[in-house]
């Protein structure tokens, strides 16, 4: 018997992650080819990420087009020391967050008073609708407590890090998720 015989069977995730291991470092050598093959496997995940952030299917797929360009442009700078789906994960979450503060800044170029803005939108014509589900609901939450609560309950960053993702204090991260949890469970025992 020979030392290869007794070497434990490889499992099909390994073989996997092998390959995407592999289709990444020939991406960063700039085979497009390689990056497509990156995509694939990748793009459900951001795609979730960035639907549950942006609250509709339209942003979300262009969002994940953003995060890819900008992903082959820094693929470069991938050192491996996290996993690829940890590291598109941030550039997902630094991209959605950088259009959420765009639309806020050009938003509020246009009100006079910051007290005329909506607060999310969620009026009680659309609390009755007939059928509510979580995403719909989610959907429904004013930007920041949904990126708050999307960031914390799902993603599972801590305060402090959405302080620091978002620019807003780790105390007014609780309160908004607060605030999110409140009104989420009010829309879906409506």
């Amino acid at each position: 018997m020979t030392g290869d015989s007794l070497a434990p069977p490889r499992r099909a995730a390994d073989t996997a992650d092998g390959a995407i291991d592999a289709a990444v470092r020939r991406a960063q050598a700039g085979d497009v080819d390689a990056f497509g093959i990156v995509y694939r496997v990748h793009a459900p995940a951001v795609h979730a990420l960035c639907r549950r952030m942006l609250g509709n299917d339209e942003d979300a797929r262009e969002m994940v087009q953003d995060v890819f360009v900008r992903a082959w442009e820094r693929l470069a700078s991938f050192r491996g020391e996290s996993a690829l789906r940890t590291w598109l994960h941030r550039l997902g979450v630094n991209l959605i967050l950088e259009r959420l503060r765009a639309a806020r800044r050009e938003a509020m170029r246009f009100v006079d008073d910051p007290g005329d803005v909506p607060a999310g939108g969620s009026t009680l014509d659309r609390r009755l609708d007939a059928q509510i589900d979580v995403a719909a609901a989610l959907d429904r939450l004013p930007n920041g407590s949904r990126t708050v609560l999307v960031l914390h309950d799902i993603e599972g960053y801590s305060h402090e890090e959405i302080a620091a993702l978002t620019g807003i204090a780790p105390g007014t991260s609780r309160a908004q998720l607060w605030r999110a949890r409140r009104q989420l469970s009010r829309m879906l025992d409506a």
